[in-house]
């Protein structure tokens, strides 16, 4: 992934993907660093399995990332950015419906856990689009860093996750 720092970082300093969340990256050789530790494609204590995907369209151009962290009990924590050019084309979800895939099927994945902002309405849609349900409270307490995040969680044994 660090290769694709470069091409990325363009990408990533769209501003309309940080209106609810995160920002952008520093610099290009800050996202290459943290692409570097995310090639390890393990935690320091090795409990924890990184996945990280770059998203290139048939034109050749990068259109973002998904990513999960892979725990031992068969959870997943899962994440995706698009850059806004690429929104509302259908790319997320059917990026993340295959990533979903893949964790079942290569990881024995058998629950999937997005964590967003509340009023990030585009990625709520994303996941309900794909077959996500919020969590419940207690499940949402637990997976969730502050009060104005929400979880959705999908069971990848169903097959409610075919997008």
């Amino acid at each position: 992934m660090a290769a694709h720092a470069s091409e990325m970082f363009e990408v990533l300093s769209d501003p309309a993907i940080y209106e609810f969340e995160n920002e952008p990256p520093a610099s290009v050789d800050a996202l290459r660093d943290r692409y570097r530790r995310l090639e390890a494609r393990r935690s320091a204590d090795g409990r924890q399995v990184w996945l990280n995907w770059v998203l290139r369209l048939p034109d050749g151009h990068l259109a973002g990332y998904v990513q999960a962290t892979v725990l031992q009990d068969g959870s997943a924590y899962i994440a995706y950015e698009l850059g806004s050019r690429y929104w509302r084309r259908g790319i997320g979800s059917c990026a993340v419906g295959a990533m979903l895939v893949e964790l079942k099927s290569q990881y024995t994945v058998s629950l999937a856990v997005a964590v967003l902002k509340a009023q990030n309405h585009r990625s709520r849609g994303l996941l309900q689009k794909l077959g996500f349900q919020r969590a419940s409270p207690e499940d949402e307490a637990r997976w969730r860093d502050s009060d104005d995040e929400v979880a959705f969680t999908m069971s990848l044994d169903e097959e409610a996750h075919a997008a």
